[in-house]
């Protein structure tokens, strides 16, 4: 058995994950094991299985055409510091409790480094029209080479500098870039902080008014585009100067919902049960938004009525021409 690809040492914080890749080739195809040596000069090599550590460890192995075998380890604490060693062997009695292996196992070690995760204070202040977000890292801490600012998958901004102090300016109030913005410390490893930007729900209907025919189904739509998602969504329906609750348990209505999203179905539609607005309304931690929808039911003849109007234009014009048709003199013969 032999090595096609061996383990990379690594750094990583507290409560990071870490994935160690080892790949052997043999004839015949070797089995692979992972083993652990800690930091403490008392502890000896011992093998990891999938589900160790609290089920923190997770093992995958494949044996097709050569071996290849990936262990991760979530929510790292300093414990988990140490060598980890990954070990090939394809000896028939490499296993057994009593025969050493003619062949001995080939081993290819990586270190892993867990340093203790510094602490980030974020803050987001208002003034002037902007947002001023920042974020400050405690010490200790490993060497800084620069910062970036992100929003998601997009860039906002970069620099070189080393300061433990870094800071980020949206112009535009709260509600129009509320979300998830996080201060990403170049270092080894990477240093990442969350800074939250977080509003009342901000509803808006996906159409201000929708159309539908009488004895159809009606489909309502309201989205919430801001941060915090809305935890629970409401629906009314406005009448005689007051606002009824609808619910799915009435057998007409059917309302779906997500973080983002409100979906109110109204099953057979009818013109004087269900024409009128409709309110949507979204609750989260910091307050409540709402929307309004107009639903305008048409009769299933409403298209009809096109059709039968040129039709009777036709109906009046043939009309006429055959009673003036009627009431011509007939034309004088020449002499």
């Amino acid at each position: 058995a032999g090595f096609i690809k061996s383990p990379l040492s690594q750094k990583r914080l507290t409560q990071d994950s870490v994935e160690l890749y080892c790949e052997a080739i043999g004839n015949p195809i070797p089995e692979i094991q992972w083993w652990f040596e800690g930091n403490d000069p008392n502890e000896t090599y011992a093998q990891l299985w999938d589900g160790a550590r609290q089920d923190r460890v997770k093992i995958n192995a494949t044996y097709n055409l050569h071996s290849t075998s990936t262990i991760s380890i979530a929510n790292l604490t300093s414990d988990d510091s140490g060598m980890y060693e990954c070990r090939a062997s394809n000896d028939p009695d490499r296993n057994h409790l009593s025969k050493s292996p003619k062949v001995k196992w080939i081993r290819s070690q990586a270190n892993v480094f867990v340093i203790e995760r510094p602490e980030i204070a974020t803050h987001v202040s208002e003034s002037s029209g902007k947002l001023t977000l920042s974020c400050n890292m405690s010490a200790p801490h490993p060497a800084i080479t620069g910062h970036k600012w992100m929003h998601g998958e997009k860039m906002l901004e970069q620099d070189e500098n080393t300061s433990a102090f870094t800071s980020y300016v949206i112009n535009g109030k709260r509600e129009e870039h509320s979300g998830v913005y996080e201060c990403v410390y170049e270092a080894n490893p990477q240093i990442r902080g969350q800074v939250n930007i977080s509003v009342p729900p901000q509803v808006v209907a996906y159409k201000k008014s929708e159309h539908g025919n009488e004895g159809d189904m009606g489909v309502l739509t309201c989205k919430n585009p801001s941060f915090p998602a809305v935890t629970t969504w409401s629906w009314y329906k406005s009448g005689h100067g007051v606002s009824a609750l609808l619910e799915n348990a009435s057998g007409r209505y059917i309302i779906k919902s997500s973080g983002d999203k409100t979906e109110l179905r109204i099953l057979k539609l009818d013109i004087e049960q269900d024409t009128g607005d409709y309110f949507c309304n979204g609750t989260n931690s910091y307050g409540t938004g709402d929307a309004t929808v107009n639903l305008r039911v048409r009769s299933r003849l409403a298209a009809l009525w096109p059709f039968l109007g040129i039709v009777a234009e036709v109906l009046v014009l043939v009309t006429i021409i055959f009673i003036y048709e009627k009431r011509r003199k007939p034309d004088e013969v020449p002499d």
